[in-house]
């Protein structure tokens, strides 16, 4: 199934915009668009290819053009020629990959640069040393999917129900720019609201030189700056105001944005534990999104396709998207950013098989288990735990800077969940600024600001955590409506069904009214509701999968979920 904007696809111009607005220079240049590639079950470079592959889409999704599920014993082979555009090189060239899943080793013009393991976050690699006048780029992939414990979100080589076709190879635009000889490596943003100031750390060697309305600012790089934000404004959904500013060091120059906006949890007038937004509780009226397509599977077809899940959400009342076991390129962080959606960010889980009764029972037995338990939850290889704490510690320095995240999601529901304190200090360590969802779902270890509910098959009724601590009902609803010729073929997936559109409208609003509006009434700090979109055969989705059809118009949505109608 084509979504309107795959159907509408410019091969030679796929996903053209500029991708890092946070770390943003004036020197880009796009290599989205047909790469040779080849698929071969020895690690030999090829002699031939076997066609072409349209990037940033994965071989198994049907924008490729591919249509090949790679498979653990196969590698996964692309092939790209280059000319740089006069004038390009100012020092050095960047080869910029957004993420490729999961083992990627690069080189150019012959010469290795490099080897990526993870299938999530961006890397970059030098090409100064090796170009010529004419240039060619290989990477080779290897993706062993759900056999190993290496984080992989919803991937299976053998999908069904909650669990999605595996992806792999490049998933993310790839692209080259140019800095000078010393440059600026990257940017950690703390905005500080209560000080009515902005925190800025340059990675890098020397003075730097930062332009904030209007005014200029000298610092060391390597050492925390604290530049005062006149008149401060909050940011907040209803009023997302960001602040660009640019920094200079030597001949470097990035462009970059923040906003004044703090996330905490603590006790309203009452005395009830409560998420709160710059010192005020804020409800978090949330909605599960995984982020897939029809077409393009882990990547959205075009920046419009992304904007147009997180507009509809708005539209339809919700503030808040739980990003569901995958992580986004910056641009759709970006767009939460300046339309205003607060983002629940999730750690993709990842170990070996899962048990039935430690991922599923609970949901109805409520039983918790002891995280440091391994073998029942998964996660038997310490190689797998230090890479996964690894690439948790990069998941947050990585999107630390979007303010429109306010929480952090590590475990879900069990899914190779382990020490789950140890993975809340890797991210204290880092960010201090946000709030921490230890173990969404169930698994609770008795420790943090927040207890997580996941309520499907049982009415909710809310009660104070014995802890004190927030109440979050991280999961609920998905309610399964078909929509004919706009839902895979299969049986379908969801925890309720309604054969109209009827039908699902009223179980919505009994949902709504009969639990989530009283209970936050009582106290409920936030909820979550599954899901924004159709994926595959769970059609549990306010959205079709190819999100050519809305299944309830967003103003009905709007009016239940927020109690206005």
């Amino acid at each position: 199934m084509l979504t309107p904007w795959g159907e509408t696809l410019d091969p030679a111009r796929p996903l053209p915009e500029y991708p890092r607005p946070q770390l943003a220079r004036d020197s880009y240049l796009n290599l989205n668009g047909p790469w040779s590639y080849a698929i071969t079950r020895s690690a030999q470079r090829p002699d031939n290819a076997d066609g072409e592959i349209l990037v940033p889409f994965s071989p198994e999704s049907a924008l490729s053009g591919v249509g090949h599920t790679l498979r653990p014993d196969e590698y996964l082979w692309y092939i790209r020629a280059f000319t740089l555009p006069e004038g390009f090189n100012r020092g050095r060239v960047l080869l910029h990959f957004g993420a490729v899943d999961q083992i990627a080793t690069a080189w150019c013009n012959g010469a290795e640069l490099a080897t990526h393991t993870g299938g999530y976050l961006p890397f970059t690699v030098e090409l100064t040393d090796v170009l010529a006048a004419e240039n060619t780029i290989m990477v080779c992939v290897r993706d062993r999917s759900d056999t190993v414990p290496d984080a992989r979100g919803k991937q299976r080589l053998k999908p069904g129900g909650i669990w999605y076709p595996a992806q792999s190879g490049i998933w993310q635009t790839v692209w080259l720019e140019s800095v000078p000889r010393n440059f600026i490596r990257g940017l950690k943003i703390t905005p500080l609201l209560d000080d009515a100031c902005v925190e800025i750390t340059v990675r890098g060697r020397g003075q730097c030189v930062m332009e904030l309305l209007g005014r200029h600012y000298r610092f060391a790089a390597g050492t925390p700056a604290r530049v005062p934000v006149p008149n401060v404004i909050p940011w907040t959904p209803e009023r997302p105001v960001l602040y660009p500013f640019s920094v200079r060091l030597d001949e470097d120059e990035v462009y970059s944005y923040f906003a004044m906006r703090k996330c905490t949890v603590e006790k309203d007038a009452h005395g009830v534990t409560r998420l709160f937004l710059n010192n005020k509780p804020y409800f978090h009226n949330g909605v599960l999104d995984q982020g897939y397509w029809s077409d393009g599977l882990y990547t959205a077809p075009d920046d419009a396709a992304m904007l147009h899940d997180i507009e509809t959400a708005r539209a339809m009342g919700f503030n808040m998207l739980r990003k569901h076991m995958k992580i986004e390129p910056d641009r759709w962080y970006y767009h939460c950013d300046r339309l205003g959606m607060l983002v629940w960010q999730d750690m993709p889980c990842g170990g070996g098989r899962y048990d039935p009764f430690v991922v599923s029972a609970p949901l109805v037995t409520r039983r918790h288990l002891d995280d440091s338990r391994y073998a029942l939850f998964g996660r038997d290889s310490a190689a797998g735990r230090r890479t996964f704490l690894n690439e948790l510690r990069q998941m947050v320095a990585a999107l630390y800077n979007h303010p429109s995240i306010v929480l952090w999601v590590p475990f879900n529901e069990g899914w190779g969940q382990f020490d789950s304190f140890t993975a809340a200090q890797a991210i204290r360590e880092y960010d201090r600024t946000r709030v921490i969802d230890p173990a969404s779902g169930w698994h609770d270890q008795g420790f943090g600001d927040v207890q997580s509910l996941h309520v499907y098959f049982r009415k909710f009724r809310f009660a104070p955590d014995k802890l004190g601590r927030a109440v979050l009902l991280s999961e609920f609803g998905g309610c399964t409506h078909r929509v004919k010729g706009h839902a895979k073929r299969g049986k379908a997936f969801g925890y309720r069904r309604c054969s109209t559109p009827a039908a699902l409208e009223k179980a919505l609003r009994t949902l709504y009214r009969g639990q989530i509006h009283p209970a936050r009434e009582q106290g409920l700090a936030a909820a979550v509701y599954t899901q924004l979109s159709d994926v595959e055969t769970e059609l549990n989705g306010l959205l079709t999968y190819d999100r050519r059809e809305t299944k309830l118009s967003p103003e009905t949505v709007r009016g239940i979920v927020t109690g206005e109608a």
